[in-house]
């Protein structure tokens, strides 16, 4: 099993990144949290079911993670955007087996929250970052439990040359468009106000 998860808005500062969210789908993000072990931390919005969107960014007050963040933020730089997506699976060993390059999977956890994810030695990962982490919940997933702004996700489009690659990814979800072209990635929502884009 493969499923989308969650999408990552990344950012330099984490108020810059909420900020620009909260404007572009006119409502409010839920406070996240620290991940201890990269030094960063979050803001979520739920998508309905157990799905969200992730803001996330280096926490100036975590300690350094003496190795490469997850979602390469190390070197991220400019304005927020969206620029990285996770899909869940029901066997993590199994499916980094399938896809070298997508990491070696840590056990991590936020509060009563506890995952496994795959994060590659370098932050970066494959496709130029266009191929989605993976994670494994083991425990409950934190969509559910945040407030519900009426906001889901319409379509998501990840553009890269080697787009096929990740039609082979298995998911069977129309909302995803895979194009072969340049690297980038946007999401459309339905939100209350109508559609909106995050670019």
């Amino acid at each position: 099993m493969i499923e989308f998860d969650h999408i990552a808005v990344l950012c330099t500062r984490l108020e810059d990144g909420v900020a620009y969210v909260e404007e572009a789908l006119g409502v409010p993000l839920a406070a996240g949290g620290k991940h201890e072990a990269f030094g960063t931390h979050n803001a979520l919005l739920a998508l309905g079911g157990e799905e969200y969107l992730e803001v996330i960014a280096v926490d100036p007050e975590g300690a350094d993670p003496g190795r490469p963040r997850w979602f390469d933020l190390d070197r991220f730089q400019g304005q927020p955007r969206i620029a990285r997506w996770v899909c869940r699976v029901d066997d993590l060993a199994a499916k980094v087996a399938e896809r070298p390059g997508v990491g070696v999977p840590m056990a991590l956890q936020r509060g009563e929250f506890r995952w496994e994810m795959a994060v590659p030695e370098t932050g970066i990962l494959p496709m130029n970052n266009m191929h989605p982490a993976l994670i494994e919940w083991q425990g409950p997933h934190p969509a559910p439990r945040l407030p519900d702004e009426g906001v889901r996700l319409a379509e998501l489009l990840v553009g890269h040359e080697e787009a096929r690659g990740l039609k082979e990814l298995g998911l069977d979800d129309p909302r995803l468009r895979f194009i072969r072209g340049p690297t980038r990635m946007a999401a459309r929502f339905d939100t209350p106000d109508g559609p909106k884009w995050l670019r």
